[in-house]
């Protein structure tokens, strides 16, 4: 294991117009600004020595957690040795920094950036187009990740940057957007957590962090996230003394959701170094090596439809009629139509992912279809049912009430 580089912090006057000085870091990392809506944009970057501007470069996005900095998280997360070694680029971009604070406007955290309604979604974007002007980008592959309030701005990026971003990686997070996620896009995503994580508890509440704010409990993000994505099937792939690994699958463009909860660690970057005053990091996962074996996996699909994507339809294929009654009580019928003969299946999933009925599974010709489905054995809640005709998907929303 390699041991922790303290990078080296130099401080210089940083002015609304530029940076009077480029600051490096003992990992070959340096840093840069941009001007953007009336503020000096501050970041951190790392080129792999193995770069070559002849070939198309993934780039990570790494953001810092609240009252963090590019130094810290490049330290606490040691990507950039991980980009030595993989060949992709990191940039680490800074937080509008406000009484020596810095913190990102996640949609409803965290302290000035939220409260002042700072435009870090802007900031990322601007970010990506001037680093894809310097350097040979790969458009299909980039990636964010980041900790705590860091890993909050991934879901917002994934929300509001779904057309640039191909997957996000939050650790040691919740999802905190106030307002519908209206993802362009599916967004692959693979989430770190630990259960003894007090600062950001998996379970949901007010953490035992400083900012004093209500964290939703990350069963409801996924389940949000399971119907952005279309993913129709959920698996434990692992649970043992060492972690929880949770998988949902079936989904538009192969955009799955994996989840790692480590029984170890804490409020930290699992394999990476600990950040005073924070927790132990989880020495069973390795979050870097996940993670970019993930992001390899999962680049930009060839198809960017909007409206396609956002709807979770395959224009052409089939189409999904709302359910009627909805809500029900409890008897309902869903219907749908076949554009081409196709092995087709219609199950019904509850808000955890797991399916509670199946309802058709064979070949059918194109047509128009209709079926009841009675949920008299189930409770009352919010459900969804999911049509799959060859490789093609699309789920609803249904709420049974009794």
């Amino acid at each position: 294991m390699r041991t922790k580089i303290i990078a080296s912090i130099i401080f210089c006057s940083i002015f609304l117009t530029s940076v009077s000085c480029q600051l490096k870091s003992d990992y070959n990392s340096v840093y840069d600004s941009l001007t953007y809506k009336g503020f000096t944009r501050t970041y951190l970057f790392h080129v792999p020595p193995g770069y070559a501007n002849t070939k198309p470069t993934s780039l990570i996005i790494a953001l810092h957690g609240g009252f963090g900095s590019a130094v810290n998280i490049e330290n606490q997360s040691q990507l950039s040795i991980k980009s030595d070694e993989a060949d992709f680029i990191v940039v680490y971009p800074e937080g509008v920094k406000v009484l020596g604070i810095r913190t990102w406007n996640a949609g409803g955290c965290c302290g000035a950036a939220e409260s002042f309604n700072i435009d870090d979604v802007g900031f990322i974007d601007t970010l990506i187009e001037k680093l894809s002007t310097e350097y040979n980008i790969d458009q299909k592959r980039i990636f964010a990740t980041g900790i705590s309030n860091g890993g909050m701005m991934c879901y917002r990026l994934a929300s509001d940057l779904a057309n640039k971003i191909a997957a996000v990686a939050p650790v040691a997070a919740t999802m905190v957007i106030k307002t519908t996620v209206n993802a362009s896009l599916a967004v692959p995503i693979i989430h770190f957590h630990s259960f003894n994580d007090t600062n950001v508890p998996y379970t949901g509440g007010i953490g035992s962090g400083v900012s004093d704010h209500y964290n939703p409990p990350l069963d409801s993000v996924f389940n949000v996230w399971m119907n952005v994505n279309g993913c129709l099937k959920k698996d434990t792939i692992q649970n043992d003394q060492d972690y929880l690994h949770v998988k949902w699958s079936n989904c538009i463009n192969n955009s799955e959701i994996h989840f790692y909860m480590t029984h170890d660690g804490g409020h930290s970057w699992p394999g990476g170094v600990k950040y005073l005053p924070g927790d132990e990091p989880s020495k069973v996962i390795n979050a870097n090596d996940l993670m970019w074996e993930f992001f390899q996996a999962h680049p930009m699909p060839n198809s960017t439809s909007a409206v396609d994507e956002n709807n979770n339809k395959i224009p052409n294929k089939f189409q999904l009629f709302q359910n009627y009654p909805n809500p029900f009580n409890p008897v309902t019928e869903i219907s749908w139509q076949l554009a081409d003969g196709n092995h087709t299946t219609l199950k019904i999933y509850d808000l955890l992912g797991d399916e509670v009925a199946e309802l058709v599974n064979n070949w059918m010709e194109a047509g128009t279809y209709k079926v009841t489905f009675n949920a008299s054995s189930l409770s009352s809640g919010i459900y969804f049912y999911g049509l799959t005709a060859a490789s093609n998907h699309e789920m609803r929303k249904m709420i049974l009430v009794k």
